[in-house]
């Protein structure tokens, strides 16, 4: 295997770490090397729980809440510039070095170039389409660029900030909801509910009995937590693509996402509608929302016998889907 940007940075000496204390490494994706940094002093700070959950299997420490006292950070820059802010932010509390390493299409340059107008910066080193750097800055330095865990928009939702629809209802999702049926009687499950929006509107249809919202981003569900206060509400920190209930569900509702990073992946769709079929009852329906450009029309065929296109919008196709294909042993995991 090359070795990382990470390694050959630390290699060459263009960044450096203490000899000692705790190193806390912000929003690692599951596929990031960390090989490079000594395994019993990190300490990942990581919402999203398949990542998470990856790092945890791995036999790292991880949390995620920022740890109160440790002596450098790395931060894997995300995609969201107000998130990736926010981390250099958290990252620069302890006062200690700041290692910054993310791709060009994650916003590095841009980054790069903010952070050094504040603060002194160690020269760039350039590999494999990214950059990493370092700088140390007192704990005032960035405080501008913090944010809270959740925020309420004027409109009154509360939303995570730097994560998908932060300001403001999808209009997929709003599309989805004025679709669903006035009933939709049983159990129904929001398979990447993120802060909330679908299932404070399925908790508004007759006959549901409870709404399990499952959501691979903590700070996302926190939010819904604060959005969705029926108590039919059940809150799964979870990756929609894995998660499982013992007892069949009626409904499924879905506004998959559709990228990992800056990169468009329609499979991660195609795996929602998968997630759906193994967790419906045999009578269960599915109710999906997709960009019109994105093909599921192959998957929802592959997992269901009877697919509808109901009246969407131009942006946005909607489906109901039922009869899911998988057989009940498989569902029932017997």
């Amino acid at each position: 295997m090359p070795a990382s940007r990470l390694a050959l940075a630390l290699e060459a000496g263009a960044v450096h770490l203490p000899s000692a204390g705790p190193i806390a490494v912000f929003r690692p994706r599951a596929d990031a090397d960390l090989s490079p940094l000594p395994r019993e002093r990190v300490e990942i700070v990581q919402g999203n729980k398949a990542d998470h959950d990856a790092w945890m299997r791995r036999g790292y420490a991880v949390s995620t809440a920022t740890p109160q006292d440790f002596a450098a950070a790395l931060v894997e820059l995300p995609r969201a510039k107000a998130e990736a802010r926010a981390l250099v932010a958290e990252a620069s509390a302890a006062g200690g070095p700041v290692i910054v390493e993310g791709q060009k299409t994650d916003g590095v340059d841009s980054i790069l170039r903010e952070i050094r107008a504040r603060v002194a910066v160690s020269e760039a080193f350039a590999k494999a389409h990214g950059k990493i750097f370092q700088f140390q800055a007192a704990p005032a330095t960035f405080g501008d660029w913090a944010l809270p865990a959740v925020q309420r928009l004027a409109n009154g939702w509360v939303t995570a900030p730097g994560l998908f629809s932060a300001d403001g209802p999808d209009p997929g999702s709003v599309a989805l909801a004025a679709a669903l049926p006035e009933k939709m009687p049983g159990r129904v499950a929001d398979l990447g509910g993120g802060w909330g929006y679908l299932a404070f509107h399925v908790l508004q249809r007759r006959g549901v009995t409870e709404c399990a919202l499952v959501e691979v981003e903590h700070a996302a569900l926190e939010a819904a937590r604060q959005n969705v206060v029926d108590p039919r509400a059940q809150f799964h920190w979870a990756d929609a693509l894995s998660w499982s209930d013992p007892e069949p569900f009626d409904h499924v509702v879905a506004n998959p996402p559709f990228h990992v990073g800056r990169a468009a992946d329609p499979g991660l769709g195609a795996g929602f509608i998968a997630a759906a079929a193994r967790l419906l009852s045999p009578r269960g329906t599915l109710w999906l929302v997709a960009n019109r450009h994105l093909p599921y029309e192959g998957a929802l065929n592959e997992a269901f016998r009877e697919i509808r296109e109901l009246d969407g919008t131009p942006g946005f196709k909607i489906y109901s889907a039922q009869r899911p294909r998988v057989p009940a042993t498989r569902r029932q995991g017997r």
